[in-house]
């Protein structure tokens, strides 16, 4: 049976409070960066990114020169190539339009979604993903609008373990990833992670986080696919 856009809303459920708790913070601590209810908005409108949206308050609120947000803003997102790389040939078949749309609204969390949908052998089709990427992204932008609203009845976020929502939702996410794939040994895929996780702690001693991040996750995929190789 051929996956829906209803589907797609469907399996999105499951993410929604992590984009719900940490929308909210990023509402807040953006307010608490003099920006406006609708600057905020917009904000998640338009950057839709969770820690590009934290990295922008922080700098704007020192005063940072645009070039320097821009530019961090960069680096911090540069992760999203390598999704959109290890997404796009399952839509090969789609129209130019649906995959600009499906990679322009690709996450952390729907791109989890997708590949544990994938390694289930799931047919998934343009239609269910544009189900999963609008539903994560209304819910983002009402979340940070909320967070904007009660942003100055709410001063710290971490009161309430809000700025723990992402990193809780991705251990989830990982958790899910693990016992669904099939196809790939459990000692296989816990030593690439360990691989990535002690190569990400040796290079952020020498450049920044964002930049051993790409890197390390560049040499894990590489390192998964040789270890497959030789298994």
């Amino acid at each position: 049976m051929s996956l829906t856009f209803k589907n797609g809303v469907i399996d999105c459920i499951p993410t929604l409070l992590g984009y719900i708790g940490i929308g909210i913070a990023a509402g807040v601590i953006a307010k608490a960066a003099n920006l406006s209810v609708l600057e905020v908005t917009l904000l998640a409108l338009i950057v839709y990114a969770g820690a590009a949206q934290f990295i922008i308050a922080g700098l704007m609120l020192i005063s940072a020169p645009v070039s320097a947000i821009i530019f961090t803003v960069f680096l911090v997102n540069s992760r999203h190539f390598l999704m959109s790389m290890a997404t796009a040939p399952y839509f090969k078949k789609f129209s130019l339009l649906n995959n600009i749309g499906i990679g322009s609204l690709l996450t952390d969390e729907t791109f989890a979604v997708v590949m544990t949908s994938i390694s289930k052998k799931v047919p998934v089709n343009s239609q269910w993903m544009h189900g999963l990427n609008l539903t994560a992204y209304l819910v983002w932008i009402l979340s940070c609008f909320i967070g904007a609203v009660i942003g100055n009845w709410l001063p710290d976020p971490r009161q309430f373990g809000l700025d723990y929502a992402l990193v809780a939702m991705f251990i989830g996410l990982l958790y899910l990833q693990l016992i669904s794939d099939s196809h790939k040994t459990k000692k296989n895929m816990i030593l690439v992670m360990l691989t990535v996780a002690v190569l990400l702690i040796f290079l952020m001693k020498f450049i920044s986080a964002e930049l051993a991040l790409l890197i390390a996750t560049l040499f894990g995929c590489l390192f998964g696919v040789l270890i497959e190789k030789w298994v």
